[in-house]
Formats: structure tokens, C-alpha cells, sequence
């Protein structure tokens, strides 16, 4: 007898338009989903509760993301907002305990920038925590700074990339929440030919990811020290993927793209890139298309001739997802299925049949290392918080797969460990 298909844990039927970002907090504890009206909402993972709902936005949603104390939205309305997170929201408003509000509130917004969102592109996030460490890519940064002040200052900046705000085949670097321009039209060659609306050769950036990589650099003395670079991937409007980095050390601003030299750039894809995401450790990223390939990069590479394309047999895959450990990756269908491969060779792990329109959005919450539902069990046995969740409900919830769709509503499934995968 055949086993029954997988079913969705939990559904959230909060909105009522397509639900185009998602996301989970670090601790799992707050899932954040945002729509095309602009309305941003987050949800308890403990009740499945609102614990707040409010229009962050004035058209669509590209992204939302946890940074620290602060909540940072991205919507086609150009504006990047960022908001106090709920810590700042008094305890009366929080699900979860006895003391519950039937309204769920609003965040309070703290500051804003206006973006450039022709591209659909969300923003990539980089705290500061390296880059203070090292004492290197701080605008009027002196590298003398004692550690004491480099700790308490790299707690509340970072770095933000986003599309350029003229250009949009070009990228931009921010720092927040000074809102200073540190980095300026990056992909710009010496002789830079752009169409009329701002595409350039590969056409408009479609998603990016920023990261430090560790790299070994050679001193006169001939000895080979480790240092962070900053780096930044870019998906393109025409099917490639360009890695760059920041060669630039005796300063941490840069115009006009100087600074930023290309890696590799490797094409994949005849159609434009839908989505592309890294893994935890920027060892490598997976994209997707309205075709029916896979790309996967090694971004440890020199050359982009390492990237390997996988045939898949399903077109139109507009979302890719990789989970914490690397070894399972999503992808989120037009035709509203969630796909699960491997992440090495996109062996099919199997198929998640709910949603009847477009998966747009896929997110993995965040797991231990190397740590399955057993082991955890066996720590924790008995062990429970406050509000009687012990190690049993808060195993399952890292091995939530979470899915938004163009119908509204917010899956959530619980996946098997795949320690195969």
C-alpha cells in the first residue's frame, strides 16, 4: 500500500493577496510574511498567532529579514523601511502568554531610504561583525579602534547591498543605519554602455547575495596570512551569474565600480533568473529559471567554469531554497509545488502538492548542525520552557519548510531529517 502525500503541518490564511516574501527568525520563534498589497504580518510560531500586522509598504513586498533589534523591509514601492522589532513592543501585545491583545499591532518605524525596486531584486544583508574585526571596509574607520568599541559598534551596523539607483544592471552598497553610500555602481566597466532604461549588457540585476570570503593573502615576509574579502554574487536579467570582489584595501569607498573586479561570470540559463540563494557558508549557490534548469555554483572557486547545470523535468521554477546544513534544497514551482532535491546532485527527495497557484516564496527554518531529532530528544528529554515546549516540538520546528503562494496563503511543513540527502 502506497504511503498517503505529504499534507502541510500548518496554514495560514492571513492574507489575502499574493504572498511574495518570507522569512524566519534566527531562534525560530517569529515567522514574517509579507504580500503585493504591502502588508507585512508576523506570526508566532508557538500559536500560530499574529503578534503583528501592518501595511510596511504601498505596493509589493520584496523582502523582509531580521537584523539585531530592528526589522528591515523591502517593497516595489522603492522604499527600504526599517522598523523596532517586537522587543520594543510592550509585553501585553505579545501571543503566546495569558496577558493577549485581540488587535495585533503595528511596528514602529525608525528610518527609511529610497531604492531603486525596477529589478524585483530584495536586498542582501552583511553584519558587520568581521568587517569590525578586521578593522577593514568601515567608512572613516581607523584601524586603531579598541575592542571594546568595534564590539559595541558592529552589534548595530551593516552592510546593505541593493540595486544601483540610476543603473539598474549595476549594484550598490550601503551602510546602515547611517544610510552612507560606501559602494557605487559596481559591474561598471571603464566604457560602460547602458540601454535607455538602465540595462546593461546582462540586462537588469535580478538577486543578489553580499558575503566576506576567506581568502590567504601573502605578506612580504612570505608568510601567508587569512583575510576577509568582501565579495558580491550577482544574478542577471539574461541568465548569467557574476562574482566579484572588493580589491580595494587602502580605502572603504569606491565610485564608478573601481575597485570591484570580476571572478568568473558563468551562464546557465537561456531565460532570466527568478531566484537564487547561497548556502549558510558561501560554499556555493543554486539558481533558478522559467526553464526547467538548476544552476549550482562553487563560490570557492577562480573560475566560473565549475558552475554544472541540472536538468530538471519540471519549467518555470520561480524560488530555490537551501537548507542550514547545505544538503537539501527547494524549489518552488509555477505550477504551486515544492520540489526537494539534493543539493550535490539534485537527486528528487520528493514532491509538496498544496498550493494550486505559483510557489513564489520557500524558506528553511534554522537547525542545529549536525544535530538530528533524536539526538536532540535524548539532551533534552523532558526538558520544557515556560510555556511547555520542550525539545520534541522545538526539534520538529527546525525541520520546518515554509512556502508562500500567489494564492495567499503561508504552508508549513515538517520535513524528515534526510541525513542521506
Amino acid at each position: 500500500m502506497s504511503e498517503p502525500p505529504p499534507v502541510p503541518e500548518h496554514l495560514l490564511r492571513s492574507h489575502s493577496n499574493s504572498v511574495t516574501a518570507v522569512h524566519i527568525s534566527e531562534d525560530n520563534e517569529r515567522l514574517y510574511s509579507g504580500d503585493s498589497s504591502g502588508l507585512v504580518i508576523i506570526t508566532s510560531t508557538r500559536t500560530l498567532r499574529a503578534l503583528a500586522k501592518w501595511m510596511a509598504h504601498t505596493d509589493s513586498l520584496l523582502g523582509i529579514e531580521e537584523w539585531g533589534e530592528r526589522v528591515i523591509t523591502h517593497g516595489r514601492d522603492h522604499k527600504l523601511h526599517v522598523w523596532k522589532t517586537l522587543e520594543d513592543v510592550p509585553a501585553t501585545s505579545k501571543i503566546g502568554g495569558s496577558a493577549v491583545t485581540h488587535e495585533a499591532q503595528a511596528l514602529t518605524l525608525c528610518y527609511s531610504m529610497d531604492v531603486n525596486a525596477l529589478n524585483y531584486c530584495r536586498f542582501s544583508l552583511l553584519g558587520l561583525r568581521k568587517a569590525f574585526d578586521t578593522g577593514a571596509l568601515l567608512p572613516g574607520r581607523e584601524q586603531d579602534h579598541s575592542e571594546a568599541e568595534r564590539s559595541s559598534e558592529h552589534r548595530s551596523q551593516c552592510l546593505i547591498a541593493l540595486p544601483n539607483l540610476v543603473e539598474s544592471s549595476l549594484a550598490d552598497v550601503w551602510v546602515l543605519p547611517s544610510c552612507q553610500r560606501v559602494h557605487a555602481a559596481i559591474g561598471k566597466p571603464p566604457a560602460q554602455g547602458t540601454m535607455a532604461d538602465g540595462r546593461g549588457a546582462a540586462g537588469l540585476i535580478m538577486s543578489m547575495h553580499l558575503f566576506f570570503a576567506e581568502v590567504a593573502f601573502s605578506e612580504a615576509t612570505s608568510s601567508t596570512a587569512k583575510i576577509d574579502e568582501l565579495r558580491l554574487l550577482c544574478a542577471y536579467e539574461n541568465g548569467s551569474v557574476t562574482l566579484r570582489r572588493y580589491t580595494g584595501s587602502t580605502t572603504s569607498y569606491s565610485i564608478e565600480g573601481r575597485g570591484w573586479e570580476a571572478i568568473w561570470t558563468a551562464k546557465l540559463h537561456a531565460e532570466t533568473i527568478m531566484s537564487m540563494r547561497v548556502s549558510r557558508d558561501n560554499s556555493f549557490a543554486l539558481s533558478t529559471s522559467a526553464d526547467h534548469l538548476v544552476g549550482r555554483y562553487d563560490l570557492k572557486s577562480s573560475s566560473g567554469s565549475d558552475s554544472v547545470v541540472f536538468r530538471t523535468k519540471h519549467p518555470g521554477n520561480g524560488a530555490v531554497a537551501i537548507r542550514h546544513d547545505g544538503r537539501v534544497c527547494a524549489v518552488g514551482g509555477w505550477d504551486g509545488k515544492i520540489r526537494l532535491y539534493s543539493s550535490k546532485n539534485m537527486k528528487p527527495l520528493g514532491t509538496l502538492n498544496y498550493h494550486k497557484k505559483a510557489c513564489q516564496v520557500i524558506e528553511f527554518a534554522h537547525g542545529s548542525e549536525n544535530l538530528t531529532l533524536e539526538e536532540s530528544i535524548v539532551d533534552d528529554e523532558g526538558d520544557e520552557d515556560d510555556d511547555g515546549f520542550g525539545a520534541v516540538e522545538k526539534s520538529a520546528r527546525k525541520r520546518w519548510l515554509i512556502g508562500g503562494s500567489e494564492d495567499g496563503r503561508v504552508s508549513i511543513w515538517v520535513l524528515i531529517d534526510f541525513t542521506r540527502g
